[in-house]
């Protein structure tokens, strides 16, 4: 007996050093091959917020008038899970007939820096895009008026910053905004990212988004013979950059506090919803319940269109535009 106990000991023992060893004997490479400065191209534009390197893509005001060229509004657009601001390139030009407008992508995703250390918030959770969006305004939409847009969790992200900072925007446009419908893992379980085993392999787990993002495209269209591979390569540009697969890690593993799903009465802004008939990654009924929940909200269904309205439906999506801006100035 005392000599099966003792074999047990050593098998667990050993089963121990192994789990404790062996994660990091195993490689982790990127399958990047180019810096995010090669990968944006040569003509990007870079903005300085929360210290990173932000991509932002800008579209200036198309004044027609010049007595109304001054101080034109500002609208920033936040783009969705595992998007970047490819996904707004249909409506940044329509959206410049009202104003300036500002395209970033958001940290772990597009061409925006992912810095593997940080000083200070991190740059990847909520509150870190709160404060890189608080430095964005300051840059670009200093003492104007400031719209923003946001789509799914990008539209998570800019309803938390409208209830967070009461009175620094102006108007809100939400499509298909994951609001009801936010993951993220329970904080009670976030210690779980920081098991150094585990930290060491996370961006080989979540390399798969290379091909289940596509999977997620596809999901997020209601006509999918519209997707090109003009459009397919626009989504994947990002995954050729040098440690993509460690910011995505970042980004899974950073600290989620969103509460606006609870704060909706706080939301006292003109607030157009706009989703498609035939969305089932954010679903329909969701933004339509949003609706009943944001007081004096305008809601726009688009019939034959999913989850990316913007790009799938963009005439429609601008139209329903022109009508809540028509609709501030009555």
């Amino acid at each position: 007996m005392k000599k099966a106990l003792k074999i047990l000991s050593r098998v667990l023992l050993g089963l121990l050093v192994a789990a404790l060893i062996v994660p990091f004997l195993i490689p982790v490479e990127t399958s990047g091959t180019k810096t995010y400065q090669e990968a944006a191209g040569s003509g990007a534009s870079f903005a300085k917020a929360l210290g990173l390197d932000v991509f932002t893509d800008v579209t200036e005001f198309d004044c027609q008038q010049d007595s109304d060229c001054e101080n034109p509004p500002v609208f920033i657009l936040l783009h969705g899970f595992g998007a970047n601001t490819f996904s707004y390139r249909f409506v940044t030009e329509p959206l410049s007939a009202y104003g300036d407008v500002i395209a970033y992508d958001r940290p772990g995703f597009g061409f925006t820096q992912r810095p593997s250390s940080w000083e200070g918030e991190n740059p990847y959770g909520s509150a870190g895009n709160d404060l890189i969006l608080d430095e964005l305004i300051a840059e670009y939409a200093s003492n104007r008026e400031v719209f923003l847009v946001g789509h799914s969790a990008g539209g998570t992200q800019a309803a938390q910053y409208v209830v967070d900072n009461p009175g620094a925007v102006s108007g809100l446009i939400l499509i298909s905004p994951a609001i009801l419908t936010t993951g993220g893992s329970p904080s009670g379980f976030n210690w779980i990212f920081s098991i150094p085993q585990l930290d060491h392999l996370g961006p080989l787990l979540v390399s798969s988004i290379a091909s289940s993002g596509m999977d997620l495209l596809d999901r997020s269209w209601f006509d999918k013979s519209k997707i090109t591979d003009e459009i397919k390569a626009g989504y994947r540009a990002p995954l050729e950059i040098i440690g993509w697969e460690e910011g995505f890690w970042e980004f899974n593993r950073a600290p989620r506090t969103f509460d606006v799903k609870d704060r909706l009465s706080e939301i006292k802004i003109p607030t157009l919803l706009i989703t498609g008939d035939t969305d089932v990654v954010v679903a329909t009924a969701d933004t339509e319940a949003l609706a009943t929940m944001i007081e004096g909200s305008t809601l726009v269904v688009i019939p034959k269109s999913g989850h990316l309205a913007q790009e799938e439906t963009p005439v429609e999506t601008m139209q329903a535009i022109d009508g809540y801006w028509v609709s501030l100035s009555k």
